[in-house]
């Protein structure tokens, strides 16, 4: 192995190293017994991030203009708060958020079922705190949905 293919695999990451070598790893949600393309397969990281946007500044609006009205320096607070409530309320009883729906994504449990409720805030608690949602295993699932043993699926 020469210096610039040691460097490449260096910048590519691991995973892209261990496939030059020939290791399979298979699909995103292979492992859960989900589909590689379509409906119920796992979602993916950019409609995700929209999801999440569109209902952070759901909620920004919300508490800027409903709640603070205009003060911008409590309205961080309340869209988290509101934020929170959204995600618990919406993903504990249809299994979505406003902008989850919007971008065609669903929060199932590994099984293909429903969160129960404690599993529900415990994301959502996660998720708040923003750092296990960076995190991700080989099926692009966030630290957040691992813990709650639920992931997100396309509708």
């Amino acid at each position: 192995m020469d210096n610039r293919q040691a460097i490449g695999s260096w910048l590519s990451g691991p995973r892209a190293a261990a496939e030059d070598m020939g290791v399979d790893f298979g699909y995103r949600g292979e492992r859960l017994g989900l589909p590689q393309e379509g409906p119920g397969s796992v979602a993916r990281f950019g409609r995700r991030l929209g999801g999440l946007a569109i209902d952070w500044i759901g909620c920004q609006v919300i508490a800027f203009g409903l709640i603070t009205h205009g003060n911008a320096t409590a309205t961080g607070n309340w869209t988290l708060a509101l934020f929170v409530v959204l995600s618990i309320l919406t993903v504990g009883t249809v299994g979505f958020t406003p902008g989850k729906r919007l971008v065609g994504l669903r929060v199932v449990a590994e099984d293909g079922g429903r969160l129960g409720f404690g599993r529900v805030v415990l994301r959502t608690v996660l998720l708040a705190l923003v750092i296990p949602a960076l995190i991700w295993d080989r099926d692009g699932r966030g630290l957040h949905d691992r813990l709650a043993r639920a992931v997100q699926v396309r509708v």
